[in-house]
């Protein structure tokens, strides 16, 4: 569909002066009331269908949709006030900053601003408590596994040694008897991936 927008100049009136609002449309808090909307069936006709043809398109119709804003509306007007070369006052949108068209008072605006203002502060602060939480679980999950790999390389190490004192003294004996064998490297029977169960096979290169 294509769509097209006219809007026709409008302004406020305070009794003191006229300002003329641009740019309503694309404005926070702007509504208008649908007046009229009817749509126009395009006639046929061979000049119509052979465009149509030559377009790639069909034209069904038009739809036009009018908005009207009430005289003696009152609306609340933020934005930017600047002044032509001939002397007329009129808002617009800034290039930084809001712009609003509220049938609301300015104290209304403020005082939803504030309650926004307000959610955003408790949800940064919600937000904060869970970075806290997970930095936290991250540590004690970091701690428990450090001492967990501690309390794996003692049991390790007690195992090796209490296997070694066992082999030195069947060594011992064994060389009282005159049938002793020199052992290079004494190691724990332990997996060396989990460090906790015994293994059960050995690669040999």
């Amino acid at each position: 569909m294509l769509s097209m927008c006219k809007e026709v100049p409008w302004y406020l009136d305070d009794e003191t002066g006229r300002v003329y609002v641009v740019g309503a449309r694309g404005a926070v808090g702007f509504a208008l009331t649908v007046g009229s909307e009817v749509f126009e069936e395009s006639g046929r006709s061979i000049v119509r269908g052979t465009l149509d043809y030559l377009q790639g398109l069909k034209m069904l119709g038009v739809k036009r949709i009018e908005q009207v804003l009430p005289t003696g509306s009152s609306l609340t007007v933020v934005g930017e006030a600047v002044k032509d070369d001939i002397g007329t006052i009129r808002i617009q949108k800034p290039q930084k900053g809001p712009f609003y068209v509220s049938p609301k008072s300015i104290d209304q605006l403020v005082s939803n601003l504030g309650k926004w203002t307000r959610w955003y502060k408790y949800a940064s602060f919600g937000l904060t408590i869970f970075g806290v939480f997970l930095i936290t679980k991250h540590a004690i999950h970091y701690y428990l596994e450090r001492r967990r790999r501690w309390e794996l390389r003692r049991r390790v190490l007690a195992a090796a040694a209490k296997r070694a004192g066992s082999d030195n003294e069947d060594s011992t004996l064994k060389a009282e008897n005159g049938t002793g064998t020199n052992q290079d490297c004494v190691m724990p029977d332990l997996c060396v991936i989990c460090l906790e169960q015994e293994y059960n096979a050995v690669f040999i290169q």
